[in-house]
């Protein structure tokens, strides 16, 4: 008995003497885990602050060596060249208009087209949707001259249409949708039009309201695609009047000389709006790209 005793005491002071390393190794992951997003926050903010920066210098103070980290006073000069070389307030508005609406229209085909590849079962649905994906791996640039040659033909070129029609059904757009609308629990369709519910107010009414994160998502997606196009606004637009940002700033690169502190300036200014967008759709936006992963 004593002996029993005496082996429980052992035991017991062994355990004592462990040293309990779970908290370590907690502390030592979250350690970990902060510094390689302080280390990811510094990859992003520090070459934004630059930009920033540098956007308030001429293009000679840019290039000093070592560059400047501080703002300087040539602000309202690249302003003005902005707004003298490249018509800037114009083509803010031309950017923000063309990017809303193709926001909006894009967001309204990709949502009908993915509610309908996901709801419906129709004779080719597989094909015709793994048709549409091959847009995916399709490189942009094949579609360039058969496009140019439809907007010739339409008498488009231009104009903000030729921008915005042709990547309407956009393949991701479909693609995200789809794969959220197929979440929908059947029993919650099925009981739409049991109450009478038509096909257009059961998409309005019932569909529509839980895929608000996936809404978001798209929003944002389709927003920066269009706000960010460069090569098909070069090809279709001809008047410096009607141009977007990326052409704007693009025209100020000169063979002789380019001012840099003016496309930083325009660069700086077009970086607002794509932060404002996803700084009120980001609640949505985690979840709505989890939304889009659900399998079928």
């Amino acid at each position: 008995m004593t002996s029993t005793h005496s082996t429980a005491r052992r035991h017991a002071r062994s355990r004592d003497k462990a040293p309990d390393r779970g908290p370590n190794r907690h502390q030592g992951r979250s350690i970990l885990l902060t510094s390689g997003l302080a280390l990811a926050l510094a990859a992003v903010a520090v070459p934004l602050y630059w930009l920033v920066v540098a956007s308030t210098h001429s293009s000679q103070e840019i290039f000093d060596s070592p560059p400047p980290l501080v703002p300087g006073g040539h602000l309202m000069d690249n302003l003005n060249t902005l707004q003298e070389s490249a018509h800037f307030g114009r083509v803010i508005l031309n950017s923000l208009g063309i990017a809303i609406v193709y926001t909006l229209v894009a967001g309204a085909v990709c949502t009908l087209a993915g509610y309908g590849f996901a709801v419906y079962r129709f004779r080719g649905r597989e094909a015709l949707f793994g048709l549409l994906m091959l847009g995916l791996v399709v490189p942009a640039q094949i579609t360039l001259v058969p496009l140019f040659k439809m907007m010739a033909e339409l008498h488009w070129l231009n104009t903000y249409q030729a921008v915005i029609a042709p990547n309407l059904a956009l393949p991701f757009g479909i693609f995200l949708m789809r794969q959220s609308m197929a979440a929908l629990p059947k029993e919650l369709l099925d009981s739409g039009r049991m109450d009478g519910c038509g096909e257009l107010r059961l998409f309005l009414r019932v569909a529509l309201p839980p895929m608000r994160p996936a809404l978001a998502t798209l929003a944002i997606f389709l927003f920066l695609y269009q706000w960010n196009d460069f090569v098909w606004p070069l090809i279709v637009l001809r008047d410096d009047t009607s141009f977007t940002i990326p052409v704007a700033l693009a025209s100020l690169q000169g063979l002789d000389e380019t001012d840099f502190g003016a496309i930083l300036a325009g660069t700086s200014i077009a970086a607002i709006p794509i932060s404002a967008v996803f700084l009120v759709l980001q609640r949505h936006f985690v979840s709505g790209l989890l939304a889009g992963a659900v399998k079928e």
